[in-house]
């Protein structure tokens, strides 16, 4: 199994030899590699069985370091990363030629984000490149938002995880891409739609999927799933049609009589969207875990983070 410190140079040591490590952020846990390493990066996806056509997310320490990413730069992109970097906001920007076409899965565009949690920070500060890092999680599953989500899952695959504690904000970061002055959202995440109003005009506020050859990660229809199948919509209406002893339900604020107590998560007793988003993953990890064929779930108030939740809610509960 990996070993799990708070060493950052040990983890440089291990990034700077080609080795992965998972690193923590606000959003999620990330499994990084040397984002100019193909060999490195193509560890990244051997340990989460991950297909290639999903690109990988580049992430640095200073607005600076973005223009040796990215061939082009934006006016749009420095007013964004002034406001909300570092921070849950990813940037979909020209690739620069040395970025391996491995980490934009043949796109001529990246993904570049800084993140902010001060341990990362502190790594990245200390290597001369920026790392390639999607969740911490084999592909398709429940993003982790602990060092031990890791651990269990991806432990025997990777050398060493450096803690960060419970993450943030809990849920991946916002996805923008910019063309020209226009920004459209790409997938949403843990920076609310009107917080990015109050800087830029969004040209389009929509959730995009695709089945293949996504532009941004996260886009996929089917992502974020535990291994119990998940039902979204009113759980009282769909109580009335499953066997009550073999569900759980994740909910905001609400419970339900008919179903045991311990098969019951509200992601925030206050209502607060923020404290639900980070309690999201966690909650569908702890149902997973349940003799339960079913989890019931309902969608959150479509404003603030609730639409994010609601996003991650949608994926987990494809079904094809």
């Amino acid at each position: 199994m990996a070993d799990i410190g708070k060493e950052v140079q040990r983890a440089a040591a291990y990034l700077t030899q080609g080795e992965l490590v998972a690193i923590p952020t606000e959003t999620v846990y990330g499994l990084a590699a040397n984002a100019y390493d193909e060999v490195a990066v193509v560890k990244i996806f051997e340990a989460k069985n991950r297909p290639a056509f999903d690109p990988l997310i580049v992430h640095t320490h200073a607005v600076s370091e973005v223009k040796t990413i990215a061939r082009e730069v934006p006016d749009v992109a420095y007013l964004l990363a002034e406001r909300f970097w570092p921070g849950p906001l990813t940037l979909i920007l020209p690739k620069a030629e040395h970025v391996p076409l491995l980490v934009t899965s043949g796109h001529d565009s990246v993904g570049v984000r800084i993140p902010r949690h001060p341990l990362t920070l502190d790594l990245l500060r200390q290597l001369p490149f920026p790392v390639a890092a999607p969740s911490a999680n084999p592909f398709g599953y429940v993003s982790p938002t602990t060092a031990q989500h890791v651990q269990d899952q991806l432990g025997s695959r990777i050398p060493y995880i450096l803690d960060g504690g419970a993450c943030a904000v809990g849920i991946e970061s916002t996805i923008l891409a910019l063309n020209g002055d226009e920004v459209e959202v790409l997938r949403l995440g843990g920076l609310a739609l009107e917080e990015l109003e109050d800087v830029v005009q969004i040209s389009k506020a929509r959730i995009k999927t695709s089945s293949s050859n996504p532009a941004a990660p996260g886009m996929l229809s089917s992502h974020y799933s535990p291994r119990k199948k998940v039902l979204l919509g009113s759980i009282e209406e769909n109580l009335k049609l499953v066997d009550t002893e073999r569900v759980g339900t994740i909910s905001l604020q609400k419970n339900f009589p008919q179903v045991p107590i311990s098969r019951q998560i509200q992601l925030s007793a206050s209502g607060d969207l923020g404290e639900a988003a980070r309690a999201l993953f966690s909650a569908l990890r702890s149902l997973d875990e349940q003799p339960i064929d079913l989890i019931l779930a309902e969608p959150m108030p479509e404003q603030g983070l609730g639409r994010a939740i609601n996003d991650r809610l949608q994926r987990a509960s494809f079904q094809g």
